[in-house]
């Protein structure tokens, strides 16, 4: 019931997105009637003055005839069905060690600080921690309106170049984390036979395999068509372990159906995640100059502490900018 209503949410929204279509180009057409009407006017004027006047009217029509057809343009851009979808964001150690992990749990808590700055709620899903503060791989959940169309610019291999504090010459050493970014499908999307599951229940354990809890919390969920395994023993209730099991399975098969459906398009879909190598970096954070730098957009911004402490705004921003700029540009090409 509740994905159904969420599914009908994203329907309202994309009805408002029309309705923003609809008055902007009603006001374009204002515009140029009013640019047509002072130039008559301006024909046939002869007081100096009034001349002057009926100029500047229709000199701030045209612009803003100019100003609404940039706005017509960017609202009839394709838009990306899934922007309006939670997301499950993963996010690993990779080059670098120990080091890796620490960087890990550094961009797990930027996210996490950012999306509670806007109201959102973080749910971990799974977490694999180290024993001094880092995370070899953590997932989990962002709930927020559009958290798709603002954390998808996220996936990718993340670089940090710092001084580790376990480095006692005080040298500086680059490590690498990844980040994959996945729409959350609803229900009704994605259906989930009971025949095709294969569920198992065990006790919930911590670091070193002990026990933490004496009820079969922990659930571990086989796909058998696919092979894909979720196992969740973040929450003490079973029933809230196999619904976040089967959430995160939903996504995931539904991130596959989308990339079937895309590659049937003919579509170069690009893989967030591909080795980890550092070489493969879309961002780097850089301790010693406190910089930040999106490879993809060639932007740099001097707030490296801002940054990691949750304020992404801005960075986020000039890759919405930057893609809107890229589909603008193809859609002149393609015409």
């Amino acid at each position: 019931m509740i994905d159904r209503l969420e599914a009908v949410a994203r329907r309202h929204r994309e009805l408002r997105s029309m309705d923003e279509l609809v008055r902007a180009y009603g006001a374009y057409g204002e515009a140029r009637r009013q640019a047509e009407e002072a130039r008559d006017l301006l024909r046939q004027e002869r007081e100096p003055e009034m001349q002057e006047y009926l100029r500047a009217e229709e000199h701030a029509a045209q612009q803003r005839l100019v100003n609404l057809e940039e706005r017509l343009k960017v609202l009839l851009l394709p838009r990306d069905p899934n922007d309006d979808r939670d997301v499950v964001v993963e996010i690993q150690g990779a080059e670098g060690g120990q080091e890796a992990a620490l960087f890990a749990a550094d961009l797990f808590r930027m996210y996490s600080r950012w999306a509670e700055s806007r109201g959102w709620k973080v749910d971990v899903i799974d977490s694999q921690t180290t024993g001094i503060g880092g995370f070899d791989k953590i997932e989990f959940e962002v709930h927020g309106q559009g958290a798709y169309s603002q954390l998808k610019f996220e996936g990718g291999v993340h670089r940090v170049q710092r001084v580790p504090e376990t480095e006692s010459q005080g040298r500086i050493h680059t490590s690498a984390a990844t980040v994959s970014v996945l729409p959350e499908a609803d229900e009704v999307e994605i259906d989930l036979p009971q025949k095709d599951l294969n569920i198992e229940t065990s006790t919930s354990t911590g670091p070193g395999g002990q026990s933490v809890n004496t009820t079969y919390s922990a659930i571990r969920i086989t796909h058998l068509p696919t092979g894909i395994v979720v196992s969740i023993q973040d929450e003490k209730s079973q029933l809230k372990n196999k619904e976040k099991a089967l959430r995160v399975l939903r996504t995931r098969l539904y991130d596959r159906k989308l990339a079937e459906q895309q590659a049937e398009l003919g579509a170069r879909r690009r893989s967030m995640v591909r080795t980890g190598n550092r070489s493969e970096k879309i961002r780097t954070y850089n301790f010693k100059e406190n910089r930040v730098t999106d490879h993809r957009i060639n932007a740099t911004l001097y707030k490296l502490d801002r940054i990691l402490s949750g304020e992404l705004d801005e960075l986020i921003t000039l890759l919405a900018a930057a893609e809107r700029e890229a589909q603008l540009n193809e859609q002149t090409l393609t015409h």
